[in-house]
């Protein structure tokens, strides 16, 4: 399921942290899980790292909608019957505009059967209620800027990043890797001043 990918300047709706829900229908144990995801990478692994913490559950009901060309929706029963879970859980995001999302409803089952329309039910609520846990804000796009350096430059690097203030990481090694997570119109611009600062010393990783 896709359609056009967004305009790369443009704010979007998305959860602000993690955000988690539990409680019971029938016996059965419902536990919502939401986190923002920034590719399907990221998604996939917070979906994989929920199933391993709770492999022991009946099921693990994973969905995810991503910002890329085009916009990635994903979503999946995983042995409940077909619609009555993953549909029902992508469908809040959808409803909610929420994009760079990925949820997981992990289900006890409690012996006893709650059909398609209460499985449903129940699955929406647990997203509904894990989104409401980490609460939704608008985001602007972004994307990562990898700067390489040598030592005598780091501190100029170091520098410009930190008068951006945006996210970063710095790496000493050999050489100096400074990560920044930068709002995508921002990007060229920054990359630009680092290339003036260093005399087009800095290289860039993807």
């Amino acid at each position: 399921m896709t359609e056009d990918a967004p305009v790369a300047d443009e704010t979007y709706r998305t959860v602000e942290g993690r955000g988690e829900a539990a409680f019971e229908v029938q016996g059965s144990e419902f536990i919502g899980h939401a986190t923002p995801v920034d590719s399907v990478d990221d998604a996939e692994a917070f979906v994989d790292a929920v199933r391993e913490e709770y492999a022991d559950a009946t099921h693990n009901v994973p969905a995810y909608r991503v910002r890329a060309d085009p916009l990635r929706e994903y979503a999946s029963d995983d042995g409940e019957p077909t619609g009555s879970a993953g549909k029902p859980a992508l469908n809040v995001l959808v409803q909610r505009d929420l994009e760079n999302v990925a949820v997981v409803v992990t289900r006890y089952y409690g012996g006893t059967n709650l059909g398609v329309g209460g499985l449903a039910r129940s699955y929406s609520k647990a997203v509904k209620e894990a989104v409401n846990d980490a609460g939704v804000v608008e985001e602007r796009p972004h994307e990562r800027v990898r700067a390489v350096v040598d030592y005598d430059d780091s501190g100029t690097v170091r520098g410009i990043v930190e008068s951006a203030g945006v996210e970063f990481d710095a790496e000493y090694d050999e050489r100096v890797v400074v990560d920044a997570r930068v709002p995508t119109p921002e990007a060229d611009a920054l990359r630009d001043r680092l290339r003036s600062a260093t005399s087009g010393r800095v290289e860039f990783q993807e």
